[in-house]
This record gives C-alpha cells, structure tokens and sequence, in this order.
C-alpha cells in the first residue's frame, strides 16, 4: 500500500516499574546455572518488566494518554479515530476501545476498534490509522498498542518467560502534505499460524481443570494449555528466510539502498535473532538496535515503539529527518514492513508506570 500525507507526530512508550531479573529466576529452570548464564549472554537474558496483576495492557496506554495530554499538550477533542492493538484484553466483551474512548474522554463521533494482533501490530496498526486519514473528517488518529502477555507465560518455562515484557504505547498520526510517500507491506502465512499459540482458554478449547495444569514438554520447560507455545525453530527459520526477502522489495520500489537507511527499527523476539538479521540483511548491527528485550522485555507488538522511544528518543525531536526502516514478524504468521522518513517529533520518550 502507498500513502501520501503523512506523519508521525508523538510517540510515548509506556512500562512497568516493576523489573524482574533473570539471575533472580534462575531457580524456576530445570537447568544448570552454568547453562543459565550461557543462554544469558547469548539470547540476551537479563532485566524485564512485569505489569503487576491488577494493571492491563489499557491501563498502561491510558496512561500514556494522558501524559501526552497533561505534559504535551495533546487536545482530547482533537482524536477522530483510536486503534487499540492487542492480544490481552480487558474482557472478551466489550472492546477494550470502548473501555478507553471511555476513560480518555474523547468525543463520542470518534471511531475506536480494537485489532486483535502481536509482533507486527504496529506496522497493522500504522496501516489502518493511514487508511483512516483518507476519509473527510479524520485528521488525527491515536494508535494504541498494549500487551500484558508475561501472565499467559508460565515463569517455569525457560524459552518464553525470561524475554517476556509488558508495556504500552500512544503513537499519534495525522495529515501533513509535506511529508514523503510511504509504502507498506504486509504479508500473511496462515497455514502455519499455529506455530505460535496459546491453545486453551478461548471458545475452540475453553478453560477447565486440565488445561491449567503445567506439563512437562519434554525439555526441561513446564507450561499448561493457557500459556503461550512457541515452535522456537519453526519461528526462527521464517524470520531468517522470509525478513531479508521483504526488506530487499522495500528498499527496491522505495528505490533505496541498504546504506540510505539510518536505522532498521524492528520487533525485537531476542538478542539473537535479531543479530543473525542484521547478518543475513548484511547491515551494520549498530543500525538494528537489539537491546531492549535486556532492558525492558519482548513486548509483542509495543517492541517497535519501544525500540524507537528508547533508542532514537532526543534524535527524533531534532529538526533532522532519518529514514527507518520498521518491520515486525512473527503472531499469525505475519510479516510487515515500511520506510518512512520520521523527526522533528513533538514528543519521544519512555517512562514508568504509576499507579
């Protein structure tokens, strides 16, 4: 899809200040702490943070919100329309948009949905606030991306619990004419959607006794059918494949290099993937930041506001343009991808949580 007019204005990522650390967790492990440490430092394993129980993917972006509006200056009246992406939501029913537009006091002709997506869901989400901006009487659009995945991760489950985050995200869209195209890609392997699940505690396999119980899987780690499984290689053998194959077509038809990029903003699942990516795209690994599961945790479709607000923060309120190139992969199976020119932001930053 191509777009013309426009632009990124705010984006405020919002965690937990809760930290949990992975030296702290090692004793949940059926493994040596020797081997702990090893899968520490090549995975990326060390600090995340966990939403307290009480504390939902919402209320993380509605505090977000109202940052924006108490200490930037964003008008309530001024949104038009809310996306709420997420794969956590208050309730099944009602939307978990609806809950918000609610307590962020927008305007009742305002259009909210919830789109119900994970690792790529901020490129969906930046789609679908483009594609509003199209219709008269849409000129701003708040985006909101928020997961609270780590409570449908077991803690005694080594290859998905030590990369877990929580964290939220308001990133704020509108009409400007003096912005350049942007183009986008999506694409969708539906056959293998399953690779990556969380088989129970829906209407195809609802919730009972047994699909809580925690089972051994074979390899040391224990979850039940209410927690998230992830076929590891399945998932790491489609990112290396399919990513870089993505990333070429975009560059081409933007009609770019891979030098012209200042940065490829992506998803960060883990330390390591995201350095063999780097290596298989062949870009310098200091332009594919992969620092934030270390810091903050792999927050599902928050990662890519995550990673911009806490890598390229002060760059991003400078009056200079960079080109990035975001692209998130994974939940669904589902790979997108844009390059936009992105600076001169009325807010980028980070902050923690308070109740």
């Amino acid at each position: 899809m191509n777009f013309k007019g426009k632009k990124i204005t705010d984006i405020v990522s919002v965690v937990p200040s809760q930290i949990s650390r992975f030296d702290d967790e090692i004793e949940n492990y059926s493994f040596s702490r020797a081997k702990c440490m090893k899968l520490k430092e090549i995975m990326g394993f060390d600090e995340h943070r966990i939403a307290p129980e009480n504390i939902t993917a919402s209320d993380l972006c509605e505090f977000a919100f109202n940052h924006l509006v108490e200490n930037k200056g964003l008008q309530r009246e001024s949104i038009d329309a809310m996306i709420f992406v997420t794969h956590t939501p208050d309730h099944f029913i009602p939307p978990t948009s609806s809950i918000l537009h609610g307590k962020l006091g927008l305007k009742e002709d305002s259009l909210c949905f919830d789109i119900n997506h994970g690792c790529a869901g901020f490129i969906i989400g930046l789609q679908q606030a483009f594609m509003l901006l199209e219709q008269d009487g849409i000129n701003k659009v708040a985006l909101l991306n928020g997961d609270t995945l780590s409570r449908k991760i077991n803690n005694k489950d080594r290859n998905s619990f030590p990369v877990v985050g929580d964290a939220g995200a308001v990133t704020i869209i509108e009409n400007d004419n003096n912005t350049s195209d942007i183009k986008i890609f999506t694409k969708n392997r539906g056959k293998d959607a399953m690779v990556l699940k969380i088989p129970a505690g829906a209407f195809r396999m609802p919730s009972n006794k047994d699909t809580s119980k925690d089972i051994d899987v074979g390899d040391g780690n224990f979850r039940s059918l209410e927690n998230l499984n992830m076929e590891g290689a399945s998932v790491f053998s489609f990112v290396q494949l399919e990513v870089p194959l993505m990333v070429d077509e975009i560059l081409k038809v933007n009609n770019l290099s891979k030098d012209d990029v200042d940065y490829y903003m992506f998803h960060q699942p883990n330390k390591f993937m995201l350095e063999k990516l780097a290596d298989k795209i062949e870009v310098a690994r200091e332009k594919m930041p992969n620092n934030i599961v270390e810091i903050y945790g792999n927050s599902n479709s928050v990662t890519i506001p995550v990673n911009i607000t806490h890598n390229l923060g002060s760059k991003l309120l400078e009056d200079k343009k960079l080109k990035l190139c975001l692209a998130g992969f994974g939940v669904g199976l589902t790979w997108a991808s844009m390059i936009l020119d992105m600076g001169s932001l009325n807010s980028c930053e980070i902050i923690e949580y308070e109740e």
